[in-house]
């Protein structure tokens, strides 16, 4: 076995200066490699919900997390951090941006989920959302990571036009397993026994994503989303007066967009915690209208109607045959950068 040297070759003659090896001139038929301009933004790519996993070899698993879709643009002038509508939210990350900062490559573009994790590892949009202070809140949230599972841009070169074996591939050198961003591991599985797993333990489902698929922007199929319980994000458009519930919230309505139009999902009543329920009534307090913003034929007494801005996540089992929400649950509120995510009726 070779000994390792017994001196720091560094550390002799002190009083030297420590210089490089001088650079050899470039060779002038040698090609440059051209660099792709960075992009402002690119619209992510979105799961499209299946009710059971793909099978074949091209079908690569991710557990879904739930919390804020976001972007991390490493740039030569710093760290933006955008949500999936574009706003930028760095200054509410600010353990995200230092960890952004502290990657080893000088520009590119991390697509991911911004989540708060339980103590079993799980995220938790509730979480998530007390951090950041809630809707409307300017907290900043230092409980956050950021769970990378694409990398778009890469030192000087656009990789959507990249399957996305070459992407993770890169991805998985360049961001560690543990830290304030982290990789969303990839798993090689059956699909059905990975999402009964996932079930089992309380996660929120899996995504499955075509490994020969490049990046493309929008719902198209190459990434599907596979749920233990749905859950989906719709308008508050009113509310039911009720004396005996928490805030005087006997129900939401809610209602999901169709084309241009909003159309009436349904009802929830259940899920509200005391001072949540509060709070939310004051904000809805402020948003009342005197005409309902969808049509509605239903026979409910002491409504009140509001504008349709404040967007609930809400949990539920199934979809009843006239196109209502089954068992719902609220989970609480989006806030009005992410509204993209309100669900839509086909």
């Amino acid at each position: 076995m070779t000994k390792p040297p017994s001196t720091k070759p560094l550390l002799q003659n002190a009083d030297r200066p420590v210089r490089s090896r001088p650079r050899k001139p470039r060779n002038p038929a040698q090609p440059n490699l051209p660099l792709d301009p960075m992009p402002d933004r690119i619209e992510p790519c979105l799961a499209l919900l299946k009710p059971k996993p793909p099978k074949g070899p091209q079908w690569v698993f991710e557990v879904k997390w739930d919390g804020y879709r976001m972007a991390v643009h490493i740039e030569p002038k710093g760290v933006r951090i955008l949500t999936r509508g574009g706003h930028d939210w760095t200054d509410r990350f600010p353990e995200i941006k230092q960890a952004a900062l502290w990657l080893p490559v000088g520009t590119a573009i991390l697509d991911g989920e911004a989540v708060v994790l339980d103590e079993r590892g799980r995220s938790d949009f509730g979480m998530l959302q007390q951090s950041l202070g809630g809707r409307g809140g300017k907290k900043r949230s230092s409980d956050a990571v950021f769970m990378a599972f694409d990398l778009l841009y890469f030192d000087g070169h656009d990789l959507t036009r990249s399957e996305l074996g070459v992407r993770r591939h890169l991805l998985e050198g360049l961001v560690p397993a543990d830290g304030d961003i982290r990789l969303s591991e990839e798993v090689e599985a059956d699909g059905e026994a990975l999402l009964r797993v996932a079930c089992e333990h309380g996660l929120e489902g899996i995504i499955a994503k075509d490994r020969e698929s490049t990046y493309r922007s929008g719902r198209l199929g190459d990434w599907l989303k596979i749920k233990c319980i749905q859950s989906d994000s719709f308008f508050i458009v009113g509310y039911e007066i009720s004396m005996a519930a928490r805030g005087h919230i006997g129900a939401l309505l809610l209602a999901a967009r169709r084309g241009d139009n909003l159309v009436y999902v349904g009802s929830v009543g259940t899920g509200f915690k005391e001072s949540a329920a509060w709070k939310l009534r004051g904000m809805m307090e402020r948003i009342k209208r005197k005409t309902p913003p969808i049509h509605y034929a239903g026979r409910r007494k002491d409504v009140v109607w509001l504008q349709p801005t404040l967007i609930a996540e809400i949990e539920y089992r199934a979809w009843t045959d006239d196109g209502k929400l089954r068992h719902a649950s609220f989970k609480g509120l989006r806030d009005v950068q992410d509204n993209a995510a309100v669900y839509e009726v086909e």
